[in-house]
């Protein structure tokens, strides 16, 4: 028989907060008996470290310079086949339960079902979000660490909703299987706003943290010999300097959020296991970006730092993948797209650059190459692209300077050796790779392009006022701070 897929992504998790990759203070018991269970992936990249690229690239198993989405305006083509496409192609009938950052009338892309949405607009210029008090803290911006501390953000009331659908769904499925009906085998894909910011948590989570918390591991001071995007952000987000009430109040708040995902995602594992769905189910969770929390002086993402650019990654499949191993390859997000679409016989996405990571897992084939890319492309003149190949990670910004890090003897990125001449040619071979089909100048051309249609489309919706069919109601009041 088929299996089945539930696959679990968050928004903004930095692998370094989680208990399977080795926090020492972080509550994640569920994500845990899940790496207990199976592998947990210590390399994984994601596409681009900000939301709607990174999840449409993800979605189409392409990087985002291919389905030219590099920013969170940006729509994703409806004639692009996704791995939902795929998945109903392969007879499943895919349904999406929450977050997945789609922009435009297309909020589904091949998923049959979507019973929760996002909170956004479906249209570019449609409504915008009210977040009340906490306005402006979902943003890079120094607001979100003013405001953070114990309280409630919308975010975590969505999440609510979202799980609370999500085990409806399977339950449902469980009364079709004690009613003597064998359910065709499901795809259900699970989207989590969490742990996001703003850094707002509710108290008794926060209390749970309050004071256990430590310090960035690298605080990086603000000064003139900082590289000069990191230095340009730093001034941009107002965050120079960052004091230790808001640093602390933000990670706490981060801690907390991440637990009370954590406890969401049990839930739905209980009722996995509760209408004996487990057994024949594969569990993939992962996020589609990470986040700095406050490491090398930086907060958010946007960055190719590994709090950033690395994602957690982790899965189980009984009987199938091995338990409690981990894998070290290099991989990316795309990579999880071709493995969920082979793991379910369905049809690989024709032009997909991801590569199942299944032969390697059952130890069928030892001939990956450990290789993964991620680009940042913004209207504000960044136009940034990485490879990690084996332990080399070169960060290549377009008129600025290149970096160039060992991560197998510098793990956190504080040598940057592309000045080092017995790196010369290192620096050469990654520089071509990292500009081999990705052009900054056309890509600027395209971005421009891309903003003159922006301003139609944006007043097409302003007058129209287009119905949102996939909208969760996101309402100011359910943002509040609790003190500080």
């Amino acid at each position: 028989m088929k299996p089945n897929l539930l696959y679990i992504h968050s928004d903004q998790h930095s692998p370094s907060v989680l208990g399977c990759y080795g926090d020492p203070v972080v509550q994640t018991p569920h994500l845990d008996s899940i790496a207990e269970r199976g592998i947990v992936f210590d390399n994984v990249y994601c596409p681009s470290p900000i939301c709607v690229p990174s999840r449409m690239a993800m979605l189409a198993g392409r990087h985002p310079h291919e389905i030219e989405v590099w920013t969170n305006d940006h729509i994703l083509d409806s004639g692009i086949p996704t791995m939902a496409h795929a998945m109903g192609a392969g007879g499943y009938r895919p349904v999406l339960i929450g977050r997945m950052h789609s922009n435009g009338p297309d909020q589904l892309h091949g998923y049959a079902e979507r019973p929760v949405g996002d909170h956004g607009p479906n249209h570019p210029g449609g409504s915008g979000v009210n977040h009340g008090t906490l306005a402006g803290t979902a943003g890079p911006g120094r607001v979100s660490l003013e405001k953070s501390g114990p309280g409630q953000s919308a975010y975590e009331v969505h999440d609510d909703w979202v799980t609370a659908a999500t085990v409806d769904h399977l339950n449902q499925i469980g009364i079709q299987k004690r009613s003597g009906f064998e359910p065709e085998p499901f795809s259900l894909s699970v989207g989590f706003m969490l742990p996001h910011q703003p850094f707002v948590a509710r108290r008794e989570d926060y209390q749970m943290y309050k004071g256990e918390v430590p310090r960035p591991r690298i605080e990086t001071p603000y000064s003139g010999d900082l590289h000069p995007y990191f230095k340009w952000w730093r001034e941009h987000c107002e965050i120079r300097e960052v004091n230790d009430k808001e640093m602390f109040r933000a990670r706490t708040a981060y801690y907390a959020l991440v637990t009370a995902m954590d406890r969401m995602i049990g839930k739905i594992l209980h009722a996995l296991k509760e209408n004996n769905l487990a057994d024949n189910t594969l569990i993939l969770y992962m996020s589609d970006h990470g986040e700095q929390l406050g490491e090398h002086g930086l907060w958010w993402k946007q960055t190719f730092y590994e709090n950033s650019a690395g994602i957690p990654a982790i899965a189980s499949w009984p009987g199938v993948l091995p338990e409690g191993r981990r894998c070290s390859r290099v991989a990316s997000s795309l990579d999880f797209n071709a493995t969920m679409l082979d793991a379910l016989e369905a049809p690989p996405l024709p032009n997909s650059n991801g590569r199942s990571l299944l032969p390697l897992l059952k130890g069928e084939d030892e001939s990956w190459e450990d290789v993964a890319f991620s680009e940042y492309v913004t209207n504000l003149g960044c136009l940034h692209r990485m490879v990690r190949r084996n332990e080399w990670k070169l960060n290549y910004y377009h008129g600025q300077p290149t970096q160039l890090f060992n991560l197998q003897e510098d793990p956190d990125e504080l040598t940057d050796r592309v000045g080092d001449a017995a790196c010369a040619s290192i620096v050469k071979d990654l520089t071509a790779q990292v500009l081999d089909g990705w052009n900054p100048e056309e890509i600027q051309r395209k971005l421009d392009e891309k903003n003159r249609d922006k301003g139609i489309l944006t007043s097409w919706a302003r007058n129209i006022q287009p119905e949102d069919r996939y909208r969760w109601e996101l309402k100011p009041e359910m943002n509040f701070l609790d003190g500080k």
